[in-house]
């Protein structure tokens, strides 16, 4: 296929259909600006035709855990899910792109939306959603599962503290539907926190987010998600660095040995925040007057 030609869209593999429809998210991600050389040298073993994202002579890598439902025909779902990022740009696009910092660019001053997040490892708490990405996305996704905390609406309302742990998990056996599961183990692969409290935010129109895959025979494929309402972002100035926290408790498995090369001991440059608004809200109980 010559460079002229158009480019065939990627198949949907049955049952899926496109796009796919969040009823809520609720969602964190973690900045990091980092030493480019190990960024370079893991984006071009993952995805060789995209290029790192150079903020000020700093890589970003991008830490982003989802908590998501989604309603079906036959009933809904519930998805946890950690992706860690390489913001990239397809390495033949670098002269479509303006020179911008790491400021500017959370802010989402980036409209051709060719900086994206690049997965370097996605890891997931359900079977179908690891399917569908690899299928759709060409996303190395791969069984996890978590422990969390996080700011709610039913929970304490002076809490803004993040407190994600994910754990390993191994592929289960098909029940008698033919579905898989996943199979938890106690092993804490990596964790992170941030508190966020008395810490001044702002809305940034930041979205569609552009995440990247590379399909072993297709190539670099990119698929875009809107997210409908403004991300909350966190800029960590200095001083502010000590609120997010990062730990690799197994730095021998592929996704700790990655966080370790990647990040070290680099602070966090800003904190990204989603969560969805409520549509109902069931009200206290009342006492009714007995009779007489």
């Amino acid at each position: 296929m010559t460079q002229d030609q158009p480019l065939a869209l990627p198949p949907v593999p049955a049952p899926y259909q496109l796009p796919f429809h969040y009823g809520a998210l609720h969602n964190i991600g973690i900045d990091f600006l980092v030493d480019p050389v190990p960024v370079r040298a893991l984006l071009a073993e993952h995805h060789p035709e995209l290029a790192a994202a150079d903020f000020d002579g700093r890589a970003c890598v991008s830490l982003n855990y989802q908590l998501y439902f989604a309603q079906y025909p036959f009933g809904g779902g519930m998805t946890q899910e950690i992706e860690v990022n390489i913001v990239a740009h397809p390495e033949q696009a670098a002269h479509r792109l303006a020179a911008l910092d790491y400021q500017q660019y959370a802010r989402g001053f980036d409209q051709t939306k060719l900086l994206g997040i690049a997965r370097i490892h996605v890891l997931c708490d359900n079977p179908l959603a690891i399917d569908a990405g690899r299928r759709l996305y060409a996303e190395p996704k791969y069984p996890g599962w978590f422990e969390t905390v996080m700011p709610s609406l039913n929970g304490p309302a002076d809490q803004q503290r993040w407190s994600i742990t994910c754990k390993r998990a191994e592929p289960g056996a098909a029940g008698a539907d033919g579905a898989g599961g996943i199979e938890r183990s106690d092993h804490t692969l990596f964790s992170f926190e941030a508190e966020l409290a008395g810490l001044a935010g702002e809305p940034v129109n930041n979205t569609p987010i552009t995440g990247y895959g590379t399909d072993p025979r297709a190539g670099l494929l990119a698929g875009p998600m809107n997210v409908y309402q403004p991300y909350r972002h966190h800029f960590l100035e200095p001083g502010s660095e000590e609120r997010v926290r990062l730990t690799v408790t197994d730095a021998t498995a592929p996704v700790g040995r990655d966080l370790t090369a990647l990040i070290g001991p680099a602070p966090a440059a800003g904190v990204w925040t989603y969560q969805s608004a409520p549509v109902a809200a069931h009200n206290r109980a009342y006492y009714l007057a007995a009779k007489g």
